[in-house]
């Protein structure tokens, strides 16, 4: 087994839902990563702010960001475990981010333990 990281860019719901269309998004969100946590997939996970900073190159240089296009802009992470990135990705393909035009990348966490 593997550790995966979920990278969620985009999807965020539209600010003008009414609060009911917004509870039904987030509820969505936690049939998603609830059936994950019974499958004992679910490690960890949460939404990112919108500020930050971004540092960048050899001196270091600070500019406020992330300043991608805000569907680049990733919105938060989830941590799955799976067997292989082919399981991963089959567990992604659930989640709700790509009804609203998001995008998930999957990517394997390399261990740095000795």
């Amino acid at each position: 087994m593997a550790d995966f990281i979920y990278l969620f860019r985009g999807g965020a719901p539209d600010p003008s839902l009414s609060p009911e269309a917004m509870q039904q998004h987030m509820a969505k969100w936690g049939a998603w990563i609830g059936d994950l946590s019974k499958a004992g997939k679910f490690k960890a996970g949460d939404p990112l702010t919108p500020e930050g900073a971004v540092l960048s190159g050899v001196d270091k240089s600070l500019r406020d960001g992330p300043f991608a296009e805000a569907k680049d802009v990733v919105g938060g992470y989830l941590i799955v475990t799976a067997k292989d990135q082919s399981e991963a990705i089959e567990l992604a393909r659930g989640c709700p981010i790509f009804a609203e035009g998001g995008s998930l990348e999957v990517r394997e966490i390399r261990s740095m333990a000795p």
